[in-house]
């Protein structure tokens, strides 16, 4: 038994051979729909945030508890789509306080460093490099999770969670940066 308190079949069963996949509950949809793009989206960036993790220095314990928080958090956000839109509800969901907590997160972490007055080349530490990857991968989760809000109805906490995710990202990334004494480097637009 997983420590969710969900069952983990065989890692392989051959029910997907012929292109679908299963939710929860038993439904079947094909591997490319938009539900289980947007649920696949999240599962890569899930496994980014552990990259980060693994990167992260004691130096910055601060921003390795909050990224392992956001894979626990990402995990809510795959449970809550992977349940039948037909079905009964999802056992977990991400909540308005998920998203006051993100919010939260943000503030504490813009208010450790100086004012950024552009953007930033994507890079500096690895563990921060990394964090800019997982950046990009949620807004990308965000997109996909928003066709598939055009499809049928995404509940509104998940969509301000993803919203509000990648934000967060970045700031994880300035702070890792900064823990580390990397500095930030703007772009050269004359280049």
């Amino acid at each position: 038994m997983a420590a969710g308190g969900e069952r983990i079949p065989r890692l392989y069963t051959r029910s997907g051979d012929r292109g679908t996949t299963g939710l929860a509950g038993g439904v079947r949809l094909a591997k490319e729909s938009a539900r289980i793009r947007a649920y696949g989206t999240y599962d890569e960036l899930g496994a980014h945030l552990g990259v980060a993790v693994a990167q992260l220095p004691d130096a910055a314990h601060d921003v390795r508890t909050v990224v392992r928080r956001l894979q626990d958090e990402v995990f809510v956000a795959q449970s809550e789509l992977a349940a039948a839109p037909t079905g009964p509800g999802p056992k977990h969901q991400i909540t308005a306080a998920h998203t006051q907590r993100l919010e939260g997160d943000i503030d504490r972490f813009e208010a450790l460093h100086a004012p950024i007055h552009s953007f930033v080349i994507p890079g500096g530490s690895p563990a921060a490099a990394e964090l800019h990857v997982a950046r990009t991968v949620a807004r990308r989760a965000e997109r996909e999770l928003l066709a598939l809000h055009r499809e049928e109805p995404v509940s509104a906490d998940l969509l301000a969670w993803a919203n509000r995710l990648s934000d967060l990202l970045f700031a994880l990334s300035l702070a890792a940066n900064q823990r580390l004494g990397v500095a930030e480097s703007p772009p050269d637009y004359s280049a």
